[in-house]
């Protein structure tokens, strides 16, 4: 027993494996006898006091402004290496990413925004269907070994980054509240800190992480969304070592952070938010502009943003596709590029507060993400054979979940 588990978790699917799971246990949780104790989880109370400093929340939000910061925490570490060494750091590498990235962000967008434009306040769930659940869409494609090309892993991988990079400068710029100046200059400070102990040469991770808490706490009282604080401390993490024989701090806790996130930071929030009533489900309640424009803008929207932009760009010979992939393939890649669920249910919580609203984003995100893992499965299979890629190391990108 000891040993399936260890061989369950060494897998590079386990992460999406466990993020379904939580989803489907979220689903039955808030449609059982399990409701009212569901709700009452994600109510508990938690207090955090320091003299006069006092954060005093329900777990769920905990979850949200605490946990989700370990993921963008661990967001900023990866964009920053893949920037500076990695599948990002040459022009030649970033240009096809790029352009499909700001392709599978835009038209979701604006597919949203069509039904949502006159509708009382809805229009701010626009951002919603732009996001790519890199671990899951991952996940699915490792999940068929050795058919897929390793350069298409590769692309997918520097798409969500992009994607995951272009989401923290959305949610800084258009999901923020009324800002604290006192606590968001105190987070600056902090920040600053941290930079000059970059410049200095500290290498050790001990107090890049107290500095962190500090500016974590400071932009949690700010206004500003506290997960910001994360991807901040991420990208002053320094990538150098001490010597020679040291390993670099930012992959040494980038080492340390992925498996608590892929397997509890998602997990405990997808079970947290991803629970929907199906109580008085109906074709009308897809039909809601919400339901519905989230659904469509994952589904529709990312895989006619990326396809399009990419068959333009290729046309006039700005860049091409990955080495040893189809067109048919490649497509396989964008159908999967509409599953959103983490980053859109977070993104879905900072729009939207209320129950009704949110219940409609979790129905449209579910939903969307579903059709498009289904659809991206199938053509992937129709146009790949098994064993092809099998003396090529297949599986390189699967340590590169963001």
């Amino acid at each position: 027993m000891k040993q399936a588990t260890q061989d369950f978790f060494a897998k590079p699917t386990a992460p999406g494996i466990l993020l379904c799971l939580a989803a489907v246990l979220a689903m039955v949780a808030e449609n059982s006898a399990l409701s009212s104790l569901y709700a009452s989880f994600k109510d508990i109370p938690v207090v955090l006091k320091f003299g006069a400093f006092e954060i005093n929340k329900p777990l769920l939000l905990w979850i949200n402004d605490g946990l989700m910061a370990i993921f963008f925490l661990l967001v900023g570490l990866e964009i920053k290496r893949e920037m500076l060494e990695g599948h990002l750091s040459k022009p030649s590498q970033v240009v096809l990413p790029t352009i499909a990235a700001i392709g599978g962000l835009a038209v979701p967008a604006l597919i949203y925004a069509y039904f949502n434009w006159n509708t009382g306040g809805t229009i701010d769930g626009w951002a919603i269907p732009s996001a790519t659940d890199i671990a899951f869409a991952l996940g699915v494609m490792l999940l068929m070994g050795d058919r897929i090309p390793p350069a298409l892993k590769v692309c997918l991988v520097a798409i969500a980054i992009i994607d995951d990079l272009a989401a923290i400068v959305i949610i800084a710029l258009f999901y923020t509240a009324d800002t604290s100046l006192l606590a968001l200059g105190l987070a600056f400070a902090g920040l600053a800190v941290a930079v000059v102990m970059n410049l200095r040469g500290v290498t050790r991770l001990g107090p890049y992480v107290v500095v962190g808490l500090f500016i974590w706490a400071c932009v949690l009282k700010s206004g500003v969304h506290a997960t910001l604080a994360g991807v901040a401390l991420g990208l002053v993490i320094p990538l150098r070592a001490q010597d020679e024989h040291d390993e670099a701090p930012l992959k040494v806790m980038e080492h340390a952070l992925h498996p608590w996130v892929s397997f509890l930071v998602i997990p405990v929030f997808a079970f947290a938010n991803a629970g929907v009533s199906l109580a008085g489900l109906s074709v009308e309640t897809f039909t809601q502009p919400i339901t519905l424009g989230i659904m469509l803008g994952l589904f529709f929207g990312k895989q006619i943003g990326v396809m399009l932009v990419t068959i333009v760009a290729t046309s006039l010979k700005i860049c091409q596709l990955p080495d040893g992939t189809s067109w048919p393939q490649y497509y396989g890649m964008a159908l999967l590029t509409g599953i959103g669920f983490t980053m859109s249910l977070f993104i879905g919580t900072l729009a939207f507060t209320d129950i009704e609203h949110a219940s409609a984003v979790r129905l449209g995100v579910l939903a969307g993400s579903l059709l498009s893992t289904l659809a991206g499965v199938t053509v992937l299979l129709l146009t790949t054979k098994k064993g092809t890629y099998a003396a090529v190391g297949g599986d390189q990108a699967k340590a590169e979940t963001a």
